[in-house]
């Protein structure tokens, strides 16, 4: 599962082996291990994330196109 760490929103810092992505309408942010990346699901996502927004992203950080929901479900699985 994703893991929200609120005191990092704040100070933008991401711990060792980990990153961040901006995720739903609010664009919330959460901090996932960087071993998601060979997951073949959250591979899809990024997949979406390329269509829709290219190498351009909103925030400047990597932005999942999907709801909060949908995401929490894929990442919840790649435990």
């Amino acid at each position: 599962m994703a893991i929200r760490l609120p005191r990092m929103v704040s100070s933008k810092k991401v711990p060792k082996g980990y990153f961040a992505v901006y995720v739903g309408e609010n664009q919330k942010r959460f901090v996932i291990p960087v071993s998601f990346l060979n997951h073949p699901s959250f591979q899809d996502l990024l997949g979406k994330s390329e269509e829709e927004f290219g190498y351009s992203h909103p925030t400047g950080g990597l932005t999942i196109p999907c709801n909060e929901d949908t995401f929490l479900e894929v990442t919840s699985r790649m435990y």
